[in-house]
């Protein structure tokens, strides 16, 4: 038996060497498929070293660990697109934080370039798959410095993040979420602001699945329904461009682009429309060869204004990213055009070069940019210019941070003017404000207005594409709090912050001279106490603040502050009650507790059930997202070691996984229609008489639903309203949507938030 056992393992052991050998020798054939210089020996030797440091080790899912490097690897060659150096960090990208090696050990083999971003990887590694999972903002934190160094970190990092996504399956639920979470929050938005489209949709749609399986496959089977009419639209609109394209001589492919599952869930969910009323499910690619480079942008138009001749075109619907490309190096020119079924359809006009850098960010700038120091990688290093910035003075408030970054990541363009003709990118919705700040930290705090098209307008206007902006300061100016609204983004944001706070401290310790000498005018002891007295006595929250207020004389300290301490015996008293009895409280409160809801006693790793009796109970129901049985939600243990329940979707628990992924639990219902949960429903159509009684008819009636609150509005024969109702669950909302949905003149019925 024992002889038995050796030989399957030996064999088992065989079939896993081939296993790994396959993969590598895949890798190295896509390398060597690539336009790079051809440096495989360092790529067999990152191997070889990765696989002995790795060698006896498995992942969750039970592969040879070595797999994940592999196909990370895999991903930095093909989808990103970059070479050797890269391949070989990708390669050794976990060797110093699962083994014993050290990055001295990596840069004595493989040189002082591949230990550089070996080290890099290692210290924004922080275990997201491991029980290890800090507090994911810190390490996002470290991941934007390193990255600042080399950006090719951060690429390795997206490819192994992508991996890890493709993966997901064989981890916890609790788990799941917080990866998920995390990579819609931070890794996705990175991926899209870095140029990388394609992995940007896939790592979207994953997090997708893994948050909302039942939606996704629902999405999945109408595509797959509805797609062989859209091919039949493809091939009918695309013949006669076919056709001119050939007359004109171009060399060219056309591909037909769906919209990603996650961008059709995202759109249902804020227009409050059905699959079937999304319209723009299918756009057109032309991808051409140019004549030559000089004729890229001129070929461009050229097939524009053929295609305009077959198909009208939407006036206000032609986005020129071609003479001015977005931050991340995107170009191509976007046109809509209406098709023969009547429908419009976006055609995008690219040349290879610039579908190259469209699906493989900054990468493919090196690619075609050899020389380096191209115009290109100068939004890059200016975007990095403002990550810098915001890192150097960072938010005391990890969420607060991460926050502050996404302003910068998820920011549309708009291009603006200086009085001299330079042009300048902002991010969409800058205001005057935002522009100071973009010009220089002194000219935003000293900005007291701005002339937009040589008019005077206040700090707060939104900027538009193609305003010429002159900025205008005052020595005397400072900065205001009320500021920090105007602001949009992120650099301004953090300037303000970082200043405001200057301030304060300033103002503290002024405040905390100024109050010194007025108690001991007084003879009072300034401790904790007369603090805490003062502190209610102006309503403020912390002692800080008090002080801040007092040094920025806003606070002027006079005969209340006096009095307030004249009632020394019966305040001392009542201290003394509310402390015993606060004590005994608390204790009784930490007991039950801890008895049903500590971190301790919770086991995150495992899947709460929610049931009558712990809803009503032990659990709360977010305010933000009103969950109700049938939902996707999850569980996330606060401070107080409660337990509050979020709807997966909802954007409190988008920032909470992201942050906090170590207090998630995954959650599932197990109600049996006792208790009755408030949802507000949506409907919109066309009024006419006796709609509002055949409303009610059917929710009351035939649904037997009680109504809370009915409100109907009516504006030029079309009317909309909000019908606040108790149900039990899912089920019992979308019979309700279904049966409102059969009444002739609703057009459309959806639950919101409200």
């Amino acid at each position: 038996m024992d002889m038995e056992d050796n030989v399957s393992l030996k064999d088992k052991e065989k079939a896993e060497e081939q296993m790994i050998e396959q993969a590598f020798q895949e890798l190295l054939n896509d390398y060597l498929a690539t336009k790079h210089r051809k440096r495989v020996e360092i790529i067999t030797k990152a191997f070889n070293f990765a696989n002995q440091a790795h060698k006896g080790i498995k992942r969750r899912s039970g592969e040879p660990y070595i797999m994940h490097p592999i196909a990370v690897a895999k991903i930095v060659c093909n989808e990103i697109g970059l070479g050797s150096t890269s391949i070989c960090s990708a390669l050794l990208h976990d060797v110093v934080e699962d083994t014993d090696y050290t990055v001295e050990d990596i840069e004595n083999i493989f040189g002082p370039k591949i230990a550089k971003i070996v080290d890099g990887l290692t210290k924004i590694s922080g275990g997201i798959f491991g029980d290890r999972a800090s507090a994911q903002a810190e390490n996002f934190k470290k991941l934007l410095l390193t990255m600042s160094d080399d950006i090719r970190v951060i690429l390795i990092k997206i490819a192994d993040r992508l991996h890890n996504m493709r993966t997901l399956g064989s981890m916890l639920p609790n788990k799941q979420f917080k990866i998920a979470g995390e990579t819609l929050y931070i890794y996705a938005p990175l991926a899209n602001r870095l140029g990388l489209y394609k992995i940007k949709t896939e790592l979207e749609n994953l997090s997708f699945k893994y948050e909302h399986p039942e939606e996704y496959q629902e999405i999945e089977e109408k595509l797959a329904a509805t797609a062989a009419e859209r091919d039949k639209v493809f091939k009918e609109f695309t013949t006669p461009i076919r056709t001119q394209l050939d007359k004109m001589g171009m060399k060219y492919h056309i591909l037909a682009r769906v919209k990603s599952i996650y961008s059709i869930w995202n759109k249902m969910q804020t227009k409050h429309v059905p699959f079937e009323e999304i319209y723009d499910l299918l756009a057109v690619r032309i991808i051409f060869t140019p004549k030559n480079l000089d004729e890229e942008l001129n070929d461009c138009f050229d097939i524009y204004v053929a295609i305009s001749k077959i198909y009208k075109p939407h006036p206000d619907r032609l986005r020129d990213w071609v003479s001015h490309p977005k931050a991340n190096g995107y170009q191509a020119l976007h046109v809509t055009l209406m098709g023969n079924n009547g429908q419009w359809i976006e055609v995008q006009i690219r040349s290879e070069r610039m579908n190259d850098v469209a699906e493989q960010g900054f990468a493919a700038h090196w690619k075609y940019k050899e020389g380096g120091g191209s115009e290109d990688e100068g939004e890059l290093e200016k975007w990095l210019r403002t990550i810098k910035e915001i890192l150097d003075d960072p938010q005391p408030d990890a969420i607060d941070f991460l926050d502050t970054i996404k302003l910068n990541l998820f920011a549309s363009e708009i291009f603006v003017f200086t009085p001299k003709g330079d042009i300048k990118t902002m991010p969409q919705n800058s205001t005057a404000l935002d522009f100071a700040f973009s010009l220089h930290t002194d000219i935003g705090s000293h900005c007291i207005g701005a002339k937009v098209n040589h008019k005077l307008v206040p700090l707060s206007h939104k900027l538009q594409s193609g305003d010429q902006v002159e900025i205008l300061t005052s020595k005397s100016q400072r900065v205001q709090p009320e500021w920090e609204v105007y602001a949009t983004t992120a650099r301004a944001r953090a300037k303000i912050a970082a200043i405001l706070r200057k301030e304060a401290k300033a103002n503290q310790k002024e405040g905390e001279v100024m109050l010194s000498e007025f108690l001991k005018k007084e003879s009072i002891r300034m401790d904790d106490e007369a603090l805490n007295k003062l502190t209610r006595l102006h309503n403020f929250h912390t002692h800080d603040e008090l002080l801040a207020a007092i040094g920025g004389k806003k606070i002027v300290l006079g005969d209340a502050d006096k009095n307030a301490f004249k009632e020394k015996s019966s305040g001392g008293w009542k201290k003394l009650l509310k402390f015993s009895f606060g004590n005994k409280d608390n204790k009784e409160v930490e007991t039950s507790q801890s008895e049903k809801t500590t971190q301790g006693k919770i086991n995150t790793k495992q899947i709460l059930k929610l049931t009558e009796e712990t809803i009503s109970k032990d659990y709360i129901m977010a305010d933000c997202c009103h969950p109700i049985p049938g939902d996707d939600v999850l569980g996330y243990i606060d401070e107080n070691n409660h337990v509050i329940i979020h709807k997966r979707q909802c954007p409190v628990a988008a920032r909470l996984k992201s942050s906090y992924g170590n207090r998630i639990i995954a959650t599932e219902w197990d109600t049996h229609k006792e208790l009755s949960f408030l949802v507000t429903i949506y409907i919109k159509g066309i009024d006419c008489m006796g709609l509002l009684n055949e409303v009610t008819q059917v929710i009351s009636r035939q649904l037997n639903v009680n109504i809370r609150k009915l409100t109907i509005e009516t504006n030029d024969g079309i009317f909309e309203g909000k019908i606040q109702l108790y149900v039990h669950d899912v089920d019992d909302v979308r019979l309700i949507c279904n049966n409102l949905k059969l009444i002739q003149n609703i057009k459309q019925v959806t639950r919101i938030e409200d």
